[in-house]
């Protein structure tokens, strides 16, 4: 389902939730090119203050752009800006819940301001806003 502008008002939120595995670590590493040892390299990421292996921090953020582009606003939604704070990290097998509440809308310019968390548990491991450009409704 897409929600319009003409949908979406303040509270109004919706979720994705999924377990990080070592091949997403993988894939990511691949797409994005980041292949730093402290995703990769037990030996070294053990001596990290991490003491071993963390997911991307970016892999959790972009679960942000899951919940937004697929299910509120959802399709056809256009992402413009996404603030994030890294808080905790992740590790393979952690189950990271993203939960997008709106904020704000401003229904002249279809802007709408949402307020992102990711979490493991109760610990918040990413958190930011987000603002994006919702779907008209079809006119006709």
């Amino acid at each position: 389902m897409t929600y319009t502008i003409d949908d979406l008002k303040p509270g109004m939120s919706e979720g994705y939730t999924r377990t990080v595995t070592e091949r997403d670590i993988e894939l990511f590493g691949e797409v994005s090119g980041d292949v730093n040892p402290v995703h990769f390299d037990e030996a070294f990421a053990a001596t990290t203050i991490f003491k071993g292996r963390i997911a991307h921090g970016m892999l959790s953020a972009s679960y942000i752009s899951t919940v937004l582009g697929m299910k509120m606003p959802g399709p056809g939604t256009i992402f413009m800006s996404l603030t994030t704070r890294f808080k905790a990290p992740v590790r393979i097998g952690d189950t990271v819940a993203t939960t997008c509440t709106v904020r704000e809308v401003n229904a002249e310019k279809r802007r709408v301001l949402f307020d992102c968390v990711c979490k493991v548990g109760e610990t918040t491991v990413v958190e930011g806003e987000a603002l994006v450009m919702a779907p008209a409704r079809a006119k006709g």
